[in-house]
């Protein structure tokens, strides 16, 4: 019985260091952060696609990304730089954070308003709160995959 207590030992030491070596590599991101700041300003770039075009756009979502719409339709790069037709306007980034898991992945929750016209034309308030995952590849921070949900505004 002894050397099976030893394995079993060795086991859960193992499994709690290997946790421990997680849990470090696992942060929140800090505001003054020059990544935290690309994140940011490239949220705020495609919130700003639904007031008006982005050219940069392109740069943010990697080729294979994928994201979820609000109404549970998945969408690719492509429609995901689309300006929104017609205009919305007032666009405004609302707080934005990140969650580091190691060097390479990124969690971003945030939220979002702008104007839009409703079925009888009048401008109407539409909020979200989301969650994208961006991956560093080839030394380059890019959305590999996005989750919108619409909101009640405040």
């Amino acid at each position: 019985m002894k050397p099976l207590t030893n394995v079993l030992v060795a086991g859960v030491l193992g499994c709690s260091l290997s946790l421990s070596a997680y849990a470090k590599q696992a942060r929140w991101g800090n505001s003054s952060e020059a990544t935290v700041k690309l994140i940011k300003a490239s949220e705020k770039m495609w919130l700003d696609a639904d007031c008006g075009p982005q050219p940069g756009l392109k740069d943010v979502f990697a080729d294979d990304f994928q994201g979820t719409h609000v109404n549970g339709e998945r969408y690719g790069k492509k429609d995901a730089m689309i300006t929104s037709t017609p205009l919305a306007t007032d666009c405004r980034l609302g707080d934005v954070t990140v969650h580091f898991f190691g060097d390479t992945t990124a969690l971003a929750y945030g939220s979002e308003s702008s104007l839009r016209a409703n079925a009888k034309g009048e401008a109407e308030k539409h909020c979200l709160v989301w969650t994208d995952t961006w991956l560093k590849r080839s030394g380059r921070w890019q959305i590999v995959a996005a989750q919108d949900n619409q909101v009640r505004c405040k």
